[in-house]
């Protein structure tokens, strides 16, 4: 929401344009750090959006008085004082310098940071029909107020004035890059388009800014659907698991006895791999791999066709053959073609080994009278493989993965490695939802964050993993306390009942946890460089998934939740040894939804049937058939309900190719908390956010580029 940093183009990649219009006249360049004298400001109204925050920890959000009528007059007057802000830059009768011109800008629209922030977490976390009323109508007026600030002729004339004399202003290399990148976020957003052309521009973005909000709410409510079992069907499937499913049949009104099985990944994944019963097994994927694509109120092919012409004409406008070309310009891949060699380089040998899998999983098939293997047979019979091959059972391992145990584990591993601490303040500060835990975050003593953990599901609540802050730290604008949160969607157990993890949740426990501590880290000065491009902004929370099986962290936290013993060294082994199994599954169900975005993006002219080009793409690429995209463009929200991931979901491999050679530099130590590594890679990596070329800090941290050999290495592939 941060607009300073929008337009700088930092971690929310922003619009590209490269159309020409007549060059402003020079104008002198002042070397004095004077800014122009602000009027006063209209009185700000009694509404608890638009206050300072309050209450320790540098001020914090104050859930417990929010209410939901406060947004319209919140986001009206924070939109005002913005432009007022903004204008008084773009109007100051002085010369432009870096002080009155780019760190101002950085210091603009704070209040409407705040307020954004604070309903970011209501239509993500908390939404209501109300709630999906307001983005619907808000979200394209906060498109128009920010195309209002990128593309004013009067601002845009000072940065690039100062961008053109930027040798001479005595910048150091930090303000240099901030400058540099300000001037390309602004280029790119249409700055020097035409007036005609900048209307044109800022419609396309209101237009989209509405369609995302549709598909969200569409989404949301096919993921609010669920499906009824009875006992017998539920046969397999684990207690926990059943105990969770009779909860919400329960809450839903169905007959005791009944079971409802809701209609997102958490609740489904379990069930497709432990359930006996095949006909529910095809009854539940089938609910979950067509949301929005079953032709009701809920469908959204209609949406996602809009969506991909729109992306199509403002690229072109732009002067970008396409969305993908446009998107890639501030991502350290830079052009599609580098994502799609690093795609192509994994998707062979990804698609050969699912064939292996497959062969692999025939003969148990045969024995329960399946002739031929079918998507919602694929994580049963994986299973029944890992079983017989390994010894190994999803089962045998939850019992040692409390979340509760998790949690503290993932926090002593940030003690250890960055000298972070964990303190839990639940109650101290005000929260969302009664269910958000807090943690105060100390370094050396001196608090640096304040942690918000919301870790179950619900309805109203998205579906997936995310973090996300409230307040980074930038010294500009003195914001020293961090408030960070974890978003996760595990099951809610029945009071007093253990939450027991798969391994793939507890690795998204700590995925999730690394983006905290990126940005629980990250020192800069300037706000617009506390963030990072798309495609590094995946690498700090995939490094951070690596610790979760060391052996301190299985000793100290992976304990039976009945007996208290550690996870056996056994136990231990045979994860080890099976770490490569599932690869090929897991590596084409995430590979095919990042092909099939970068294709759909590349279409010079955006007209397209969403699942007619998803059936020809996967077809085109051999996706094998006893398989389906994580996800599918239907329901693909990193495509649909922003521009964020849009032609960048490549990003997480690109992001683990990065992952897996740094974590070869702490396996070269044999010790996976050597404190030199970690202080290196905090310092150049995580403290500098984007105040280095990414590229570059990495070559600094390893010393070279990273090397693919070690994604391939530890997927099981093929290196050669």
């Amino acid at each position: 929401m941060r607009f300073p940093a929008l337009l700088a183009g930092s971690a929310l990649t922003l619009l590209a344009g490269c159309a020409t219009v007549p060059a402003a006249e020079p104008v002198t360049v002042a070397t004095a750090p004077e800014a122009a004298p602000v009027a006063a400001a209209p009185a700000v109204p009694d509404n608890i959006l638009l206050a300072d925050w309050t209450g320790g920890f540098g001020g914090v959000p104050p859930w417990d008085k929010v209410k939901v009528s406060d947004f319209p007059e919140a986001f009206a007057f924070a939109i005002d004082e913005q432009r007022r802000e903004y204008r008084a830059i773009a109007d100051n009768p002085e010369a432009p310098t870096f002080a009155n011109t780019i760190e101002a800008m950085e210091k603009a629209g704070r209040r409407l940071d705040r307020v954004g922030s604070i309903f970011g977490v209501y239509t993500d976390n908390l939404s209501t029909p109300e709630i999906q009323a307001l983005d619907k109508e808000w979200s394209p007026k906060l498109s128009a107020a920010s195309d209002e600030i990128r593309l004013d002729p009067k601002l845009f004339q000072r940065i690039e004035t100062l961008y053109n004399n930027r040798a001479s202003l005595g910048l150091d290399a930090v303000q240099t890059r901030l400058l540099t990148r300000t001037y390309e976020g602004y280029v790119r957003n249409g700055a020097k388009l035409s007036p005609e052309q900048k209307q044109q521009l800022s419609g396309y973005n209101q237009q989209l800014a509405s369609l995302f909000s549709d598909f969200n709410a569409k989404l949301l409510a096919d993921e609010g659907t669920f499906i009824q079992a009875s006992e017998a069907e539920m046969k397999g499937v684990p207690a926990d698991v059943k105990s969770v499913a009779a909860s919400v049949a329960k809450d839903k009104g169905l007959p005791a006895g009944s079971y409802a099985i809701r209609n997102t990944r958490s609740a489904v994944e379990p069930v497709l791999t432990f359930g006996t019963d095949r006909a529910l097994r095809q009854k539940v994927w089938t609910a979950f791999v067509n949301r929005g694509d079953n032709g009701n109120a809920n469908d959204t092919n209609a949406i996602i066709k809009q969506i991909v012409k729109l992306r199509s004409q403002r690229a072109q406008l732009l002067g970008y053959p396409t969305h993908a070309h446009w998107r890639m310009q501030d991502t350290m891949a830079k052009t599609p073609t580098r994502a799609m060699e690093l795609m192509m380089r994994v998707w062979p040998a990804a698609v050969a080994r699912v064939k292996e899998e497959v062969a692999d999983m025939a003969p148990f098939a045969r024995r329960e009278g399946v002739k031929t293997v079918e998507p919602w047979d694929t994580r049963y019979f994986n299973e029944k493989v890992r079983k017989a091959k390994y010894d190994l059972s999803e089962e045998e391992i939850k019992p040692y993965f409390q979340l509760d145990n998790l949690v503290q584990g993932m926090f002593w591993s940030a003690g250890q490695l960055y000298g972070l601490e964990f303190k839990e303040n639940t109650g101290a500060v005000p929260v969302f939802h009664p269910d958000v835990r807090t943690f105060e975050v100390t370094r050396a003593g001196k608090p640096v964050g304040l942690f918000y953990l919301d870790t179950y599901g619900r309805e109203g609540k998205r579906s997936g993993a995310w973090m996300t802050t409230y307040r980074s730290r930038a010294r500009l604008t003195g914001d020293d306390i961090v408030l960070a949160s974890n978003n996760n969607n595990f099951n809610k157990p029945a009071p007093g009942e253990p939450v027991l993890v798969s391994l793939d949740d507890a690795s998204t426990l700590f995925h999730e946890f690394g983006h905290a501590i990126h940005y629980l880290n990250v020192d800069v000065k300037y706000p617009s460089l506390g963030g990072s491009q798309r495609d590094f902004v995946e690498y700090p929370s995939q490094v951070n998934e690596n610790w979760l099986l060391t052996r301190p962290v299985l000793d100290r936290f992976a304990k039976h939740y009945k007996t208290g013993q550690p996870m056996p060294q056994s136990l231990v082994a045979k994860i080890e040894k099976a770490s490569t199994f599932g690869q090929g599954f897991a590596t084409v169900e995430y590979l095919s939804s990042a092909l099939v975005d970068m294709k759909l993006h590349l279409l010079p002219g955006g007209d397209v049937d969403p699942d007619a080009f998803e059936k020809a793409t996967l077809a085109e690429l051999g996706m094998p058939r006893e398989m389906v995209m994580r996800h599918r463009l239907p329901q693909f929200g990193h495509l649909f309900s922003s521009d964020a991931y849009s032609a960048g979901y490549y990003s997480y491999l690109w992001s683990e190719t990065m992952d897996a050679d740094t974590w070869a530099a702490f396996e070269e130590t044999g010790d996976p908390f050597n404190k030199t590594i970690a202080d290196r890679f905090r310092t150049i990596l995580l403290q500098t956010g984007n105040e280095t070329d990414r590229a570059e800090a990495y070559r600094q941290f390893r010393g070279r580029d990273p090397d693919v050999t070690a994604l391939l290495k530890r997927r099981g592939f093929p290196v050669n």
